[in-house]
């Protein structure tokens, strides 16, 4: 009588298939591609570059109150655009069941003085208590930065 041999190791396949975990991958950069430029608070404003910001974290949070001063004078809070006049009456409005009184400005790094100087104004006088200048970091050793001039005088530069 003879012994009936099983042979069922020889069947077990301990490859691991990532065919499945690069499918869920590929969707999920998709999706993060489409996704990531929707949460951008607001409009793309060209901000200040300074060395040293303050950095801000609240401003990045989705109820925060963001005015931005474009560089030919329009004027947005948050996605919308208003005139310099409505400001006051719409931060007001915002901030009426707020306790925390803080509004982000983000202005053009060539936007008219006067028009910052009016959009900080009306949104003091909508009794906020934190107003919140946004710049960005300067980018140190960039190839096309000419270096400061030295010399002074109206003439220099």
């Amino acid at each position: 009588m003879a012994l009936a041999k099983r042979d069922e190791g020889s069947k077990v396949n301990s490859n691991i298939n990532v065919t499945p975990m690069v499918d869920v991958m590929l969707v999920l950069l998709i999706v993060f591609m489409v996704i990531t430029p929707m949460l951008q608070h607001g409009v793309s404003v060209d901000m200040a570059k300074v060395n040293s910001p303050i950095p801000m974290p609240d401003a990045d949070k989705e109820d925060s109150l963001l005015v931005a001063v474009m560089r030919d004078g329009q004027i947005f809070f948050g996605s919308d655009r208003i005139k310099v006049e409505d400001l006051t009456a719409k931060v007001k409005d915002r901030l009426a069941n707020k306790t925390d009184k803080r509004v982000f400005i983000k202005s053009d790094a060539r936007a008219k003085y006067g028009a910052v100087v009016d959009v900080v104004d009306n949104v003091r006088s909508a009794g906020v208590d934190d107003v919140g200048l946004l710049t960005e970091q300067r980018q140190t050793g960039a190839p096309n930065q000419k270096p400061p001039s030295t010399g002074g005088g109206a003439g220099a530069q």
